[in-house]
């Protein structure tokens, strides 16, 4: 079962459409790094009838690979997906959580076997069931070696916890080396701690887009996305079309990226 708007503009016109937005996509100005919400899920199966959310998730993951499609396809180099918050793990309903566990196993599987994307895991594996953090664990020693583009899971993941687990990760490397608290003190910088975080030596995300009219991070890449672009789409996540990712692009090239400024 699928929606309206799922099923709208899937004929001929659509895909000249489409192949008219990629052409005009210059190769300058797709962004390196796409970070990405897919967000809504729950909301979509309630709206459809399912008596579970099992079904909003599986359909988002679902779109999550077609997603990864999109971005390979115009040449993005880094993708992360927010698949599983540290928060959701202690707040979601047990049932729920045993099902995305099922669905987000299945998926990271799946895209292990997909091209030659490389896949990373970001998060605490420590807060994971074993099983779950061994299939993510297998899916990353799998593609290690692959060239292809950088996906980055974020499961069990928070962004104050990466931060906080970044500044502790400096502290031991630095006592390590013998070296005096004030000694660190006078020397940490942004770009040291930015080493040590989850995503160490991959470039912060360009572009950073969410589904369902939610306009918030969530705890998602809050170091990262500092000098970020935002993209917010009111579409539900299942129902997130390549249209709509090619105008997200298309806004993103047309922005003055300020950096702060």
């Amino acid at each position: 079962m699928i929606t309206g708007r799922a099923n709208e503009g899937r004929g001929p016109l659509y895909r000249i459409y489409i192949n008219r937005l990629r052409r005009r996509l210059a190769a300058q100005s797709v962004p390196q790094h796409v970070a990405m919400m897919i967000d809504g899920n729950r909301r979509w199966a309630r709206q459809l009838g399912y008596a579970s959310a099992a079904h909003g998730h599986r359909a988002g993951a679902a779109k999550m690979r077609e997603f990864l499609g999109w971005c390979d396809d115009v040449g993005v180099a880094v993708v992360s997906l927010y698949l599983l918050s540290a928060d959701n793990l202690r707040k979601r309903d047990g049932k729920e959580i045993a099902d995305l566990i099922e669905i987000i196993a299945e998926l990271a599987d799946g895209l292990s076997r997909e091209r030659d994307w490389r896949v990373k895991t970001v998060g605490r594996a420590d807060l994971l069931p074993p099983d779950l953090a061994r299939v993510l664990a297998d899916a990353e020693e799998r593609t290690r070696e692959n060239t292809g583009m950088h996906v980055n899971l974020a499961v069990g993941y928070g962004g104050r916890n990466e931060i906080v687990d970044a500044v502790r990760s400096v502290i031991a490397a630095h006592d390590r080396g013998g070296g005096s608290l004030e000694e660190l003190a006078a020397s940490l910088t942004p770009e040291q701690i930015g080493e040590h975080l989850y995503t160490g030596g991959q470039p912060d995300p360009d572009l950073v887009i969410r589904t369902s009219g939610e306009q918030r991070l969530s705890d998602f890449l809050l170091w990262q996305s500092a000098h970020s672009e935002f993209y917010f789409l009111e579409a539900l996540g299942p129902d997130l079309r390549e249209v709509d990712f090619l105008r997200a692009i298309r806004d993103y090239a047309s922005r003055d990226r300020r950096f702060g400024g």
